[in-house]
């Protein structure tokens, strides 16, 4: 009873902190949280830009596989809505006849040694046994792990995408040799991997939340920002995501301020049906117009969700919020669909990221759906194409080059 009390304080604490930085919560505890937390990101900007300056001065050097590699990241914390991107990349780059690999770390994924840190230093570093190799989530035929010990985001990568190979492991230079020695690659997608400097991109693909692009201008763990602004540099095509269509001068010029010739390419997610969770129904979108629905959801930004939902004119009568990643138990789950029926609502909708974490053998007294999004590009087609064209075909860059010149 203790443990879940305190379990449930740390929970509670840790989702107050979260409003803080996404600037939700106001009054003195939050000023004073905010106060706290601004003198950390200080010196957390500071090693940022020493670990960008030792690699950029190659005092720590990144490691070349001999392979093409694309990373695909972002500036900020989570939502930004990276891996519809990634898997629109990924699927466009096999299509043109790549054979793609998804390096990805498996954020919060379970991990399947189960040894002490002492052992694993006694293990690597005692006796001298060789590192294991990453984890497969997919082999390009078969999807081999669940989300648990994959991570929700490479698990649903793997299922949405056969023919790629999906490995994870947070060493993603590892991960890399893997693909190449053992499946063949010679594409390799790093998921998340702006910041992983230790290998380096061909191109790199960053993407800015055009709703939200940089929060409050700081860095973790005030703000969302893993690095300055200014890395904005890095990038070789920014993705504008999450966009409603709508220009926005002032986001451009800012991002040109840092990085001049850089091509911006705007995109939305575009909802596309309703999936049965643990089945095989599909609803069409117009089925949400006017119905007694509930949602919860476990991801960075659940606002945009709940958004999507409400403009396909569905009456949202109930809503639950847990962190990002969170892995529902039994009790949790049990409690939302009691409350959804006592609410007498006509079934519930939940994100693909977190349906991917509903135990695959649970029955639902209501129906039960996740909504499934798909990148759509609104502006900057052509340099969509171009990015891929210059994975696919790099004997013609020089060629597209040339033409934007003229």
């Amino acid at each position: 009873m203790g443990i879940s009390r305190f379990r449930k304080g740390l929970l509670q604490f840790a989702e107050f902190a979260i409003d803080v930085v996404y600037e939700r919560r106001k009054g003195k505890r939050a000023f004073l949280l905010g106060l706290f937390l601004y003198t950390l990101s200080l010196i957390f900007n500071f090693l940022a830009q020493l670990r960008y300056f030792l690699y950029r001065k190659r005092v720590l050097k990144d490691q070349p596989l001999g392979c093409l590699v694309v990373v695909v990241g972002n500036l900020t914390m989570g939502g930004t809505g990276k891996t519809p991107v990634v898997e629109k990349f990924a699927r466009s780059l096999q299509q043109r006849g790549r054979k793609v690999a998804i390096l990805s770390r498996g954020y919060k994924s379970k991990d399947q040694r189960k040894e002490s840190l002492f052992a694993r230093i006694w293990r690597v570093y005692v006796k001298g046994a060789p590192p294991p190799p990453p984890k497969i989530v997919s082999d390009g035929d078969e999807v081999l792990l669940d989300s648990e010990l994959a991570g929700d985001e490479p698990f649903m990568l793997a299922r949405n995408l056969p023919g790629v190979v999906v490995l994870v492991d947070k060493d993603r230079v590892k991960s890399g040799h893997y693909a190449i020695r053992e499946f063949g690659c010679d594409t390799l997608v790093l998921d998340d991997g702006f910041q992983y400097l230790p290998l380096k991109g061909r191109l790199n693909l960053l993407l800015v939340d055009k709703s939200n692009p940089f929060g409050n201008h700081c860095l973790i763990p005030r703000g969302v920002l893993r690095e300055p602004v200014k890395h904005l540099k890095r990038a070789s095509y920014v993705f504008l995501t999450k966009s409603d269509g709508k220009p926005d001068p002032e986001l451009e010029a800012l991002i040109h301020k840092h990085n001049p010739d850089v091509d911006i390419i705007e995109c939305a997610h575009k909802p596309q049906f309703l999936a049965e969770v643990n089945g095989d129904g599909r609803l069409e979108l117009e089925e949400l117009r006017k119905r007694r629905i509930g949602a919860f959801s476990g991801i960075a930004i659940p606002e945009s969700f709940e958004a999507f939902l409400r403009n396909f004119g569905a009456n949202l009568l109930y809503t639950k919020r847990f962190l990002d990643h969170h892995r529902f138990d039994l009790e949790e789950l049990n409690e939302i669909f009691r409350e959804a029926e006592e609410a007498d609502l006509d079934f519930i909708v939940t994100t693909e990221k977190d349906a991917v974490r509903i135990p695959p053998e649970m029955k639902f007294p209501i129906p039960f759906y996740f909504l499934r999004l798909e990148i759509e590009i609104l502006r900057g087609v052509e340099d969509f194409d171009e990015a891929v064209s210059k994975i696919c075909f790099p004997e013609q860059r020089e060629l597209m080059t040339a033409g934007k010149s003229s």
